[in-house]
């Protein structure tokens, strides 16, 4: 049986409610050629209206115009000038917050993913936002891709059981939002990111994913 996509108005609610939902759920990336990949997400953070650290804080531009567009498309950006990063946009339109997807867990398509990270191990495949993205060849082409209704790229709802952990945002100065998620335990998770030792660590209740 084929898992359900997403949809919209999962969504379409603030970046702080999506992100912890997301944790579990199941990205899908079918390449030109018919092949297939596939990966749970074990990592994200949350970037909201008025957050200092968000993209999106001092206005729209040309660069960061996906997150003020509808929910449910991929904002991707280049950054330090080598690490494409992929976010899920979230909330209501124009209003410009997202989720970034940090780590995950390889699924389907790992030989694939080795060739393009030039790593073997699993562990180094997607555990951090720039090598998920090269894992799955994600890139600025790919930004505004609508994952709600794209054949190439979507997510896939599934369960999840693992407790969350909710700490600081990774090389975020501003500590008042706790703001990244990760599965408890999850190996996949980006290496060398165990949480300020303040990291708030609670079981969050499961939403429906039913569309």
């Amino acid at each position: 049986m084929t898992a359900a996509r997403l949809p919209r108005s999962f969504y379409a609610r603030a970046a702080h409610e999506v992100a912890p939902d997301l944790l579990g759920q199941v990205l899908v990336r079918i390449f030109s050629d018919g092949s297939r990949a596939s990966v749970r997400i074990v990592e994200v953070e949350a970037y909201g209206p008025d957050d200092p650290a968000s993209h999106a804080f001092r206005g729209e531009t040309p660069r960061n115009a996906v997150m003020f567009g509808p929910p449910g498309h991929l904002y991707v950006y280049f950054t330090y000038g080598m690490h494409h990063c992929m976010n899920v946009v979230t909330g209501k339109a124009a209003e410009g917050s997202a989720v970034l997807l940090r780590a995950a867990e390889p699924l389907e398509g790992g030989d694939g993913m080795v060739v393009r990270r030039g790593r073997e191990g699993p562990f180094d495949l997607c555990s951090g936002p720039g090598r998920l993205a090269q894992a799955l060849a994600i890139d600025r082409r790919d930004d505004g891709t609508d994952l709600v209704a794209s054949e190439g790229l979507w997510l896939e709802t599934a369960s999840r059981t693992e407790p969350i952990a909710v700490g600081n945002r990774v090389g975020v100065h501003e500590t008042s939002r706790h703001w990244r998620y990760w599965l408890e335990g999850s190996p996949f998770v980006s290496r060398g990111r165990p949480g300020p030792p303040t990291a708030k660590r609670r079981t969050l209740r499961a939403r429906s994913m039913t569309p």
